[in-house]
């Protein structure tokens, strides 16, 4: 005879998923760590980048030099930057809207990778130069060319937001839903339990 668990005393939720808490103070942990570094590299890059030749890191694989841009990746949209804080407030609505019913590990971080790095260029955008809502983002890494003429030069926020993506990407790919269900799985678990149930039932 098996006891039924009592209501909240575990995190275990239907699904196989954890409870919506754990996964929504894992999601705002990675998103406030993710802002932090950006950040302090930003930071550290106007300190030490400034008025000075690129730096040349792993034999020419990277180098660290400073920009501000404008716009997005390559300089998209550098006439119309004031969009940009727009898109980012309603990425950040949505976020906060899909951890209303967040129960999945991965996803949460995931979305917070994607809400930290969002949130660490949108503070670019309200708080620096030339304005509030125009500001230009600091960006300091360039792959394989001083001047960002092989890869767009890109800072932390931006890898962090890319990096969330990737991964809700492969979490969608593998069926991983943001409840904590798989899908595929957890269907043929209930097709497999149902004949038993019945028979069970039949039994009685």
């Amino acid at each position: 005879m098996t006891t039924a668990p009592t209501a909240g005393s575990g995190t275990a939720e239907p699904g196989g998923g954890t409870s919506r808490r754990r996964a929504v103070v894992v999601l705002a942990s990675i998103a406030l760590a993710a802002l932090l570094a950006d950040l302090l590299t930003k930071h550290l890059a106007l300190l030490n980048l400034d008025d000075r030749p690129p730096v040349r890191l792993l034999g020419g694989a990277v180098y660290l030099t400073l920009t501000r841009n404008s716009g997005a990746a390559w300089s998209i949209g550098a006439d119309h930057t004031w969009v940009f804080p727009l898109i980012t407030i309603g990425v950040v609505g949505w976020i906060t809207w899909m951890a209303l019913r967040l129960r999945s590990l991965p996803w949460a971080v995931s979305l917070g990778l994607v809400l930290g790095g969002a949130l660490g260029n949108l503070v670019d955008r309200i708080f620096r130069a030339p304005g509030h809502f125009v500001g230009h983002v600091v960006d300091m890494v360039s792959l394989f060319d001083p001047y960002g003429r092989v890869w767009p030069v890109f800072n932390l926020a931006d890898s962090a937001l890319v990096s969330g993506v990737v991964l809700a990407v492969l979490l969608e790919l593998t069926g991983r839903q943001r409840d904590g269900s798989r899908l595929g799985k957890d269907d043929r678990a209930d097709a497999e339990a149902t004949p038993a149930a019945t028979e069970q039932r039949e039994r009685a």
